[in-house]
């Protein structure tokens, strides 16, 4: 099956019109009308400043969160972070651990482990957390979907709070608070936010409440760029502000953590395509070959000679996980061709002791390279583990 190429066609009157109102090339004007960028909006697409992000209390259930967090400063109460594994994940904690470190508040984070734990909460963490003297539990990437977990956790006297950007089912978790803009009682005029973007505007809340400098929480815009690109949502309206004045951040970071992965990355341009070839991968492949906290850390690090070496640790993690990733990719591709699979609609292939933090990428590079829908299976003892394109699931043989 090859890729079929189709060409838009544009109205010439119209494109002439974004060529003369905002002084723009043929090309330029194209592309703003291919990316449905009205005329009308077009300035603020083009020249838009921090000043137009949108105000956080917009968004269901912020005055609620940031009300909750300073109770738990008020009360000395122990608040965990719990997030993903992930770079958007990665991100978040760092960025809300260090805002609400940096407020006087007892907090700790929480990272699941892949292999034994998988995405999300878990009750077994729960316990563990609420045993450790922890009040309030703020999430970060998850936790929309996590309705038995948070019913847990309110009977072991655990307060949640949820901040998510995921894809809201009919029945919610009973969380305390659910900051998530996809909510469909949420007025939030943008809807697509990475869930860094969602634990940025949670700071911005708090800095506002709390009659603070705009410094205090767009210091951490380089660390909210990198999870905002890694996570793939589309770069328009906040999340093009983001990433605009965050690249520019991120030129001149002070974060020790970034500036050792760009080092040891040896990138010397900093952009959307370096981040998400160069720092994305690195900083991922904690969470796929070993342990996440790896990467928070290195986000954390406090001098160059300790962020360097984290930065050393996760550039050995991402070559072994490319060695792992491309052995399983020729075993999987092997087994297609010899099977003659590609003949099928669909391609589903099984393998024993597949790396269960690779399969997702090899699955997408076999979706993309026979252009059908791929499942691989990983066996391992008495169970399996498959990934598709875009999510995993789990079940038991």
């Amino acid at each position: 099956m090859n890729k079929i190429w189709s060409l838009k066609s544009y109205d010439n009157k119209i494109v002439k019109d974004y060529c003369v109102k905002y002084n723009v090339s043929e090309i330029l004007a194209k592309l703003l009308i291919s990316r449905n960028i009205a005329i009308d909006k077009t300035e603020q697409y083009l020249n838009a400043t921090i000043n137009d992000l949108y105000n956080p209390f917009l968004m269901k259930d912020m005055d609620k969160l940031v009300d909750r967090i300073l109770l738990a400063k008020e009360k000395n109460e122990k608040v965990a972070i719990y997030g993903d594994y992930d770079v958007d994940g990665v991100t978040s904690i760092t960025i809300l651990y260090n805002y609400l470190k940096e407020l006087g508040i007892s907090v700790e984070y929480y990272l699941p482990d892949r292999m034994e734990e998988g995405y999300g909460l878990n009750k077994s963490a729960l316990k563990e957390i609420r045993e450790k003297g922890t009040k309030l539990v703020i999430t970060v990437d998850c936790g929309i979907s996590a309705v038995e977990e948070i019913n847990y956790s309110n009977e072991i006297g655990l307060e949640v709070c949820i901040t998510d950007h995921h894809e809201c089912a009919e029945m919610l978790p009973k969380a305390y608070a659910i900051v998530n803009p996809k909510q469909v009682d949420c007025d939030y005029p943008f809807k697509m936010l990475a869930g860094v973007g969602v634990a940025f505007k949670v700071i911005t809340a708090l800095t506002i409440k709390l009659n603070r400098p705009k410094e205090d929480y767009l210091k951490y815009l380089d660390i909210v760029t990198i999870g905002t690109i890694a996570d793939i949502v589309p770069l328009v309206d906040e999340n093009r502000i983001i990433t605009k004045w965050g690249l520019e951040a991120i030129k001149n970071t002070n974060n020790e953590g970034l500036k050792a992965l760009i080092k040891v990355a040896g990138i010397k341009k900093v952009d959307s395509m370096s981040i998400s070839f160069g720092i994305a991968p690195r900083i991922n492949a904690s969470g796929r070959m070993a342990d996440a906290t790896v990467a928070v850390k290195l986000l954390m690090a406090e001098n160059q000679l300790e962020a360097l070496t984290y930065a050393k640790l996760l550039d050995e993690q991402n070559k072994e996980r490319q060695m792992v990733e491309k052995k399983i990719l020729n075993e999987v591709i092997s087994k297609i061709e010899e099977n003659k699979m590609y003949e099928r609609k669909s391609i589903v292939v099984s393998g024993k002791a597949w790396h269960q933090g690779v399969i997702g990428i090899v699955a997408s590079k076999v979706a993309e390279k026979y252009l059908k829908p791929v499942i691989l299976i990983a066996y391992e003892n008495e169970k399996a583990k498959g990934s598709r394109k875009n999510s995993t699931w789990n079940f038991v043989i």
